[in-house]
């Protein structure tokens, strides 16, 4: 029997059956696509919404888009034949008045990277350090925060703010996918994977290249951000550091310890 942790708006996780019966980790595939993961992820696809990708398909019209499509894109992606379509490349402003590049897939690919992510997320998640807080089932900022209090209530008084600066941006795809590999024994979702990571992005009509990075904007990129920065917080650990991690941004912050 198999769970998946589903994260709800309020930062809390329930899970919910997605299969009778297991599969062994080299056959995750099937256990990716099984009709419970897959209804599952369009369940959760649908709650977040969004805005359509590079086809023009809303998130309420794909169902009748789709459902007939559905059985040849899933023998495709058994037989490794499926292409992920190209990200939409929008902007969106930052604080500081800089711009976040977003990547919006499809919402089908959105539907194939949830579930993705699903899977994989019980595989790697419960390794994940403590001091992580981002992405994960049951944990959000405010858990960050509430580390931050303890170790001041521990006598801690300095901290170093760290950014990794455009992190997403920079991923080097095959250290990612080396890390990944650790866990994942099924070549075919690792091919898979891969293919998503070079899908492209869609730029004013024109397709760019993306020999490396991570677009922020699908389902499975934050999974992928935290088991690539997972060794980082395994050696933080090991060096006897007390930190909270959120994605790319290493808290406390400083103004966090003044108060």
């Amino acid at each position: 029997m198999c769970f998946v942790a589903i994260v709800n708006p309020n930062g809390g996780v329930e899970y919910k059956r997605v299969m009778k019966e297991p599969f062994s980790n080299d056959h995750l595939l099937e256990r990716i696509l099984s009709t419970e993961n897959v209804h599952q992820a369009w369940k959760q696809v649908r709650a977040n919404k969004g805005a359509p990708g590079i086809d023009g398909v809303p998130v309420d019209e794909f169902p009748d888009a789709f459902r007939k499509l559905w059985p040849k894109i899933r023998t495709d992606l058994f037989e490794g034949a499926y292409v992920p379509s190209p990200v939409l490349r929008v902007e969106i402003p930052k604080p500081d008045g800089s711009k976040r590049p977003l990547g919006i897939p499809t919402v089908l690919d959105r539907v194939i990277q949830q579930a993705i992510a699903q899977v994989m997320g019980l595989i790697f998640d419960p390794l994940f350090s403590e001091s992580s807080c981002g992405f994960r089932p049951g944990r959000s900022a405010h858990d960050g925060v509430r580390q931050v209090k303890q170790f001041i209530g521990q006598g801690f008084k300095v901290a170093v703010d760290t950014d990794l600066s455009k992190f997403f941006d920079k991923v080097n795809h095959d250290v990612l996918m080396v890390r990944v590999a650790r866990r994942v024994k099924d070549k075919r979702v690792l091919r898979l994977i891969g293919k998503y990571l070079r899908a492209g992005v869609m730029v004013n009509n024109r397709l760019q290249a993306t020999p490396t990075g991570v677009p922020q904007g699908g389902p499975l990129s934050p999974l992928l951000a935290n088991i690539l920065l997972d060794d980082l917080d395994k050696e933080l650990e090991r060096r006897g550091h007390q930190f909270t991690r959120y994605a790319d941004d290493c808290v406390p912050r400083r103004q966090t310890l003044l108060q």
